[in-house]
């Protein structure tokens, strides 16, 4: 393994950093408690990667199964128990537990718990998942199902293949 080409060229560095201050309110309220903080995007990493702070509310929630195809995803609990799917087994995520999945692994996520609980999320490289996520919550906004044509539609476009 090699460090790849250079991106930056310049001589001296600039200053370019981007701080998002722990108090700021998330970017998306998905109800029940449940939120998201797009600390980085794809868009502000230059198609490096994205990292989002995902907080859980005490009901049950989460993805089924599901793969990628043109991304990795990485999950690291920071509170709570989060069930966390490898593609094989499920196990009960503890603070400081972290799980990668390159490309094409099965994976999932759920908070069964009954209390709050939060992990960062990872993708590699930084896909446009904020829409992914913000379109979901639209689809299901007060209390409406979706149909199946709307969600397999959904999961086209972004990159989502439920197994």
């Amino acid at each position: 393994m090699t460090y790849p080409e250079p991106r930056y060229l310049g001589e001296n560095g600039e200053q370019s950093g981007l701080l998002r201050p722990a108090g700021m309110a998330p970017d998306l309220d998905m109800g029940g408690g449940s939120a998201a903080h797009y600390l980085a995007t794809g868009a502000s990493t230059g198609g490096a990667f994205g990292l989002y702070r995902w907080e859980m509310g005490p009901r049950p929630s989460g993805p089924a199964p599901h793969f990628h195809r043109t991304m990795t995803e990485s999950f690291y609990v920071l509170s709570g128990t989060i069930r966390l799917y490898d593609g094989a087994t499920w196990i009960d995520g503890k603070p400081g537990d972290f799980l990668f999945v390159p490309e094409g692994g099965v994976h999932a996520f759920r908070n069964e718990s009954g209390e709050p609980a939060s992990m960062l999320i990872l993708f590699t490289p930084g896909a446009p998942r904020e829409g992914y996520f913000e379109e979901g919550v639209a689809l299901r906004a007060g209390g409406r199902q979706p149909s199946a044509e709307e969600l397999a539609d959904l999961y086209r476009r972004h990159d989502q293949y439920m197994v």
